[in-house]
């Protein structure tokens, strides 16, 4: 079976083809940009409490966990987006080995 552009899969209605695969990196990336915005935001922010009245040690505190909380948030969403592949890996390697069961009777 060919495989279709991005386009076609899109709009392929029996779903023979799965667009997850191809967008998978894309999401990623975004995702790993949109956590290195919020991490940026979160120095920020501790750094605006470390110097407002009374907040040195819990600005500190967010200067400190922030990037921990960040790099757990790139492991999660890692760890999400490889068993999405692997699912769907699972699926087209299944439809493949009957397709080839099939070809043999």
């Amino acid at each position: 079976m060919p495989h279709k552009g991005f386009l076609g899969a899109l709009f392929d209605m029996s779903f023979s083809e799965f667009v997850t695969t191809k967008l998978i990196k894309l999401l990623y990336i975004i995702l790993l940009i949109l956590i290195a915005i919020a991490l940026v935001v979160a120095e920020i922010g501790g750094l605006v409490r470390m110097f407002s009245h009374g907040g040195f040690l819990q600005g500190l505190l967010m200067i400190v966990i922030a990037p921990f909380g960040a790099l757990l948030y790139v492991i999660v969403a890692r760890m999400w987006m490889e068993i999405v592949i692997v699912l769907f890996r699972i699926a087209e390697n299944t439809t493949d080995l009957v397709q080839q069961g099939g070809s043999r009777q």
